[in-house]
């Protein structure tokens, strides 16, 4: 299942029969997770779908997603999904390629390495005290909300420091309509995006509004020559072996890109994870059985992260089930074979978390929430290509180290404090966009551990 030069005689992967004109389009917009994990139960590894004029190849073996994934930069590149949201994050190091991409990845590396992003830890157990002791004993809550609303005061925080508080929830407000957007099913037709609705202009005015606040910032810290330690005075002083910095195009592209993907992902992970507490509470009554052991009462620092086993596990687990990034794409810059398969240039690679994660050739009872399945070094020791909730290959998420600290540093926070108990009667809905987004949010009753 290895990637060759394409054969001579192309054979195309099986798939179902889609539509004449618009091919799979239509069942893929009505329930992409649904559709997905039956094509691949129905058709096997490599799938060939049809989305509009679009070919793609969607493929269920980790060998195959593996080589894909590390075969970035010298025969695939971004899909064009993922190209679609260039509007957003501009060139910054999601969607840019090449030699650009390698020197954006050079600069901003010193900034996600672990004794770097270890300083974070006390803004981010600050900002989950605030919460914590703000929630009642037996009020409801939406906890989605009130993560999202976590998750984006301490990307603030660490990315452009508290003095720029309220410009951070500017940013917030207009990416949360950004993403709005990108709920709909339609976004394979860029074109719709020109048509004068109410919504596109809404969605326009977000985009202004996120260039006119980040750029002041930037131009702000330029003029007063200050440090105040965030991930944006890094970047600042981060230069190439030329001795040339960022321009404040590249800086812009790069918060952005850091604010959307280190401010929803963290907060859908916490939200499932006490979902999913709140349904096992033997896992619960573990979860809480460590903090106690190892805190003692006190409040976690990133020092604890390396002690915080079963919580960590908590964390995977709930990735594992619910991975914020579902879907990951791909396209061949050139012809390859992938699965046995010729795919032509331009063919649109899927791989599905969502799918892979799930799957019982690779899981044991793989639909059931089993934190404990993470013992004995099960992440080093799976095929891989199997669980990728940070990507894969070189363009693995550059920050997975602080996003992993984070998240068990929030979980550790609140729920040695608190339960989190769903309101009775809640179906889960997911809206599979960008990211995998709990439908209508998420309520649950907050109950004191004291009582």
């Amino acid at each position: 299942m290895s990637i060759v030069d394409a054969p001579h005689k192309p054979k195309k992967p099986p798939g179902p029969k889609g539509g004449l004109v618009l091919g799979h389009t239509f069942e893929y917009m009505r329930d992409p997770l649904v559709f997905l994990t039956r094509c691949a139960r129905d058709y096997g590894d490599v799938v060939r779908l049809r989305l509009g004029d679009t070919t793609v190849f969607a493929l269920f073996n980790p060998e195959d997603v593996d080589e894909v994934l590390r075969s970035h930069g010298t025969r695939v590149i971004k899909d064009k999904l993922t190209r679609l949201i260039s509007p957003i994050v501009g060139q910054g190091l999601l969607t840019s390629e090449g030699e650009f991409w390698r020197r954006q990845r050079k600069l901003t590396m010193p900034s996600f390495q672990r004794e770097t992003i270890e300083r974070y830890g006390s803004v981010m157990v600050d900002y989950s005290v605030q919460l914590r002791d703000s929630w009642k004993n037996g009020e409801e809550r939406d906890v989605h909300h009130d993560m999202m609303a976590l998750t984006l005061g301490i990307v603030g925080k660490t990315l452009f420091d508290a003095d720029v508080a309220g410009e951070s929830h500017e940013v917030g407000d207009a990416l949360e309509i950004v993403m709005d957007h990108f709920l709909s099913p339609w976004r394979w037709f860029p074109i719709l995006d020109k048509v004068p609705t109410k919504k596109n202009f809404a969605y326009k005015a977000a985009l202004k509004q996120i260039d006119d606040v980040v750029y002041e910032i930037i131009r702000r810290r330029r003029a007063s020559n200050s440090d105040p330690g965030d991930l944006l005075s890094r970047f600042l002083a981060a230069h190439d072996d030329e001795g040339t910095g960022m321009t404040d195009i590249q800086l812009r592209d790069e918060c952005v890109t850091i604010f959307l993907a280190g401010h929803e992902t963290t907060a859908l992970t916490l939200t499932y994870a006490f979902r999913l507490l709140s349904l096992h509470p033997e896992t619960d009554a573990k979860l809480v059985d460590e903090l106690d052991r190892v805190l003692g009462g006190r409040l976690p620092t990133a020092s604890d992260v390396p002690n915080l086993k079963y919580t960590e596990w908590v964390i995977r687990e709930s990735m594992r089930l619910y991975p914020p990034a579902w879907g990951i794409g791909r396209e061949a810059t050139e012809p390859m074979e992938v699965g046995g398969y010729a795919a032509p240039k331009g063919t649109q690679f899927s791989i599905l978390p969502w799918v892979l994660h799930r799957d019982p050739r690779w899981w044991n009872k793989p639909e059931e929430f089993r934190p404990e399945r993470w013992d004995n070094d099960l992440a080093r020791n799976l095929p891989k290509g199997v669980y990728i909730p940070f990507g894969g290959g070189p363009r693995v998420c550059i920050g997975n180290h602080f996003a992993m600290m984070e998240a068990v540093l929030l979980l550790a926070t609140l729920a040695q404090k608190h339960k989190l108990t769903l309101v009775p009667d809640q179906t889960l809905r997911l809206a599979a966009s960008i990211t995998l987004r709990p439908r209508g949010g998420t309520r649950v009753v907050i109950e004191s551990r004291q009582n």
